[in-house]
């Protein structure tokens, strides 16, 4: 699915010019705080036995907390294709709102 994200979304920088990707900085500030929210309630569901991740669906590489790699990927490429997709829409539709 990251794949996925990643192919739907970001040819919007390329093609449309959206800028994001240049002001990358800018954009994992904003996300990083609320990824670590969701990340805390991943580890808590975890280790609380709430839930877990499908070994088949994942290539087995954990980061701290026991957290597969494509969850901390999502936390990120996600809400970056979500801006690339705002700023993509402002940039074809100049009277959209700020």
């Amino acid at each position: 699915m990251i794949v996925f994200t990643v192919v739907g979304s970001f040819w919007l920088e390329i093609v449309l010019k959206v800028g994001v990707l240049r002001r990358i900085k800018r954009a994992i500030l904003a996300i990083a705080p609320i990824a670590s929210l969701f990340i805390a309630w991943d580890a808590y569901a975890i280790r609380s036995g709430h839930w877990r991740f499908d070994t088949g669906q994942i290539l087995g590489i954990y980061g701290p907390f026991c957290i597969p790699l494509e969850e901390y990927l999502f936390f990120f490429i996600v809400p970056i294709a979500a801006i690339m997709t705002i700023e993509a829409v402002r940039s074809v539709k100049k009277d959209w709102p700020v």
